[in-house]
């Protein structure tokens, strides 16, 4: 684990760093603005996967459209046509509650009482008839009188706006819901605060039951998702108008605070939900709901001022609804951004506001989700690193996209099953900079090992090899090691007279030539390291760099396969004048020392030690023998199985004591034929004889042996010896053994 901690420290390091400032984002500690527009843009998401595509019946809106202004004249209108308005409402369309998305807070002076007056005051003041007359005309004259009398008893909440940059103020109030005194610290610190403020006349509001304000809060994108369920202003905390028409569709029920679960009476920092009546309200540390948008602009039924006016429409549109006063003529300017268009009616969201009251029903965001989403970040950070850090590619992309999915697939249950607003951007931002980090690190990692390594050993091992050992490079390096590896020489026999008879030109071409035949048959077919080239001997091992369990399985038939290439190659250099080429191979498997070895001036990757040496020595044997291949003992027993073998011969090669059994790999065991088998057979009987000195009955075998190959070297050898010891019989203490003395 250290080697890895040591080994990954930088991608470890980098996602260390992008945990922790993602948790400082979360915390509050440090604002990434990037990662709150897109917190905005995946809640858009949530809210655009959930929409309801069907109109809300319980609420109607009133506009004030082109049409409208085009027939009762352009606004702000006389107050007499809207207390003409509301008595058609009431009388005629008998509704629930009539809203007003719209402030009167100046007088209206459209029908001339004010002229009116100034005259009775002044040149008309001692004139009876005028000022009987103008008494008896002020109730129809004063228009605003005359609206605050049709608001008057009815269910009727007027709406107004609170500034935070104008101290200007101007209309009348209504009584706060809440004092600064009810709230607890963390809301009263975040809480709207207004300086400001443009209400309804005085007349008009103590007509009205209630009013409520119709400010929302922009997000950092300009978008309207929130609305202050309590916005301050000189110590009071006043509601929005959704709030008031819903307080006055139910009996005018009090704003309560609900507590979190089991924290004492006065003992707690902030307030997650507030209790109206049967609604429950859930707010952030602003006092500031969510607003649960139904869909897109059009999820409440939109009727004509002008039609109402003039009785256009049926009863059963109007009849027993909440009607909510409006505009969206674009002159108007109360066009908002929201999450689902850019250009939204005001009007709807105080719609959408009070259908999220009936309905009970709110985007939730408590405060316990900060611990949450910290807790998310920490097990999320400490699982991906764990697994990234010696992730493949495939497996780390997999893993990335499995904990985007459980991620998504969470936050989702939780918005469609509970309505919570699960935080997701910081999460997102995790899973993304880690795996981009850890690719990337990877990546060039790999690519600069994969450089170093075929640096290193890509003139020794084949490419395959080199791709293998970059997967895990730190377990291949040049120092020495000692392994149980298999080597192999080969050799052109009669070389050096082959020489003397080409010019230097063809002597290269055909070295060259059947050295790099031979060499493809080690390096590309059997994933054999080459060790070195000695004139036109060849010096190769199995088992390293990379560890094959099957070293010795693949030497054989890199060995076998070298020989049919061989005779593959004689045709060839037959049309050009050439000698036909015969090698003999050397193979032995035993435990060797590999690294780079050599002096400060050239170093080379190579094997050394005892069964280096006597796989040197095996393969000048095959000249005494006359075969093409000569395997140790080591080898032959770690393939018994899947080659058929010859014993050749007990040998105590040159600097050796200890005797060594050697064998011809004959061909696979699954190939053999059965008269290769025959003959195998037959050659380890006269052998056996040949050890007990039974000289007859092992020249007999031999003969036979020799009628099926009478130019076999290694018969007329075993013949010869008989003969010999017929003349000179061996020791008493002959084990059989062939003593060599040269190399």
């Amino acid at each position: 684990m250290l080697e890895a901690l040591k080994r990954y420290r930088w991608p470890l390091l980098l996602s260390i760093l992008v945990q922790v400032a993602l948790l400082l984002h979360v915390v509050g500690i440090w604002h990434s603005e990037p990662l709150t527009r897109l917190e905005y843009q995946l809640y858009d998401m949530r809210l655009n996967l959930t929409r309801q595509d069907k109109v809300d019946p319980r609420i109607v809106i009133l506009d004030i459209d082109e049409k409208s202004l085009a027939e009762v004249g352009r606004w702000p209108w006389s107050r007499h046509r809207l207390a003409e308005l509301m008595d058609v409402l009431f009388q005629h369309y008998h509704i629930k509650l009539a809203g007003f998305d719209v402030v009167f807070a100046e007088p209206d002076h459209s029908s001339g009482l004010p002229a009116l007056q100034q005259l009775a005051k002044g040149t008309l003041a001692n004139n009876p008839d005028y000022q009987a007359a103008l008494q008896q005309l002020t109730p129809t004259l004063d228009y605003d009188a005359r609206f605050a009398r049709s608001l008057s008893g009815r269910p009727t909440v007027l709406g107004y706006y609170l500034s935070g940059d104008s101290e200007q103020q101007s209309g009348q109030l209504p009584p706060p819901v809440m004092d600064a005194g009810q709230l607890p610290p963390s809301n009263l610190q975040g809480a709207q605060q207004a300086i400001g403020f443009g209400a309804n006349l005085p007349i008009l509001q103590k007509a009205a039951r209630s009013a409520g304000h119709f400010n929302p809060i922009p997000d950092l994108d300009g978008v309207t998702r929130r609305v202050a369920m309590l916005s301050g202003f000189n110590g009071h905390y006043y509601e929005p108008l959704s709030l008031a028409m819903y307080r006055s569709l139910n009996g005018q029920p009090p704003v309560l605070l609900e507590k979190p679960a089991g924290v004492g009476s006065d003992n707690y920092a902030a307030i997650d939900y507030l209790r109206v009546g049967d609604a429950r309200i859930p707010i952030d540390t602003e006092l500031a709901a969510r607003v649960p948008y139904r869909g897109p602009a059009g999820s409440f039924a939109y009727l004509s001022i002008s039609d109402v006016l003039a009785k256009r429409v049926p009863l059963s549109a109007l009849q027993g609804r909440i009607v909510l006063v409006g505009t969206t003529a674009p002159g108007l300017m109360d066009l908002r951004s929201t999450p689902f268009s850019a250009v939204y009616p005001g009007v709807e969201v105080h719609a959408n506001l009070l259908a999220g009251m009936l309905d009970n029903r709110f985007p939730a965001h408590p405060t316990y989700l900060l611990g949450a989403e910290v807790l998310l970040l920490l097990i999320l950070g400490i699982v991906l690193l764990l697994i990234l850090i010696r992730a493949k590619p495939l497996k780390a992309a997999l893993t990335c996209l499995l904990a985007v999915l459980l991620v998504l697939g969470g936050n989702l249950w939780l918005w469609r099953q509970e309505y919570v607003d699960m935080p997701l951007a910081a999460s997102l931002a995790l899973i993304a900079a880690f795996f981009i980090i850890h690719m990337t690190y990877g990546y060039f990692f790999e690519s600069r090992s994969k450089r170093q390594l075929a640096g290193v050993f890509g003139q020794y091992v084949p490419p395959e090899l080199v791709e293998k050992m970059s997967a895990d490079p730190e377990k291949y390096t040049m120092e020495g090691d000692s392994r149980e590896l298999t080597v192999l020489f080969s050799d052109v026999q009669g070389f050096t007279s082959i020489a003397e008879q080409l010019d230097p030109q063809q002597l290269t071409s055909l070295i060259n030539e059947f050295l790099t035949e031979l060499s493809t048959v080690i390096r590309q077919q059997h994933l054999g390291t080459i060790d070195k080239y000695m004139g036109d001997c060849i010096m190769a091992f199995w088992g390293a760099p990379v560890a094959d369990p099957d070293h010795a399985r693949s030497a054989i038939l890199s060995a076998l396969d070298m020989q049919k290439v061989m005779r593959q190659l004689a045709p060839r250099f037959a049309e050009r004048g050439l000698p036909e080429l015969v090698i003999g191979i050397g193979i032995n498997s035993g435990r060797m020392t590999v690294g780079d070895m050599g002096s400060q001036y050239r170093k080379a990757y190579t094997v050394m030690g005892d069964a280096v040496n006597t796989a040197a020595r095996l393969e000048s044997l095959t000249r005494l023998y006359g075969v093409d291949i000569i395997v140790g003992e080591l080898t032959r027993n770690a393939t018994r199985k899947e080659f058929l073998y010859r014993e050749l011969d007990h040998v105590r090669v040159k600097g050796k004591d200890e005797p060594v059994t050697i064998y011809q790999p004959v061909c696979l065991a699954s190939e053999a034929s059965a008269e290769q088998t025959r003959a195998v057979q037959l050659f380890q009987q006269a052998l056996r004889h040949y050890r007990e000195q039974n000289w007859d009955m092992a020249e007999l075998q031999l003969l036979s042996l020799q009628q099926a190959e009478p130019n076999s070297t290694l018969y007329a050898l075993f013949l010869q010896r008989i003969a010999h010891y017929r003349k000179q019989p061996p020791a008493p203490d002959w084990d059989g053994v062939s003593q060599m003395d040269s190399k």
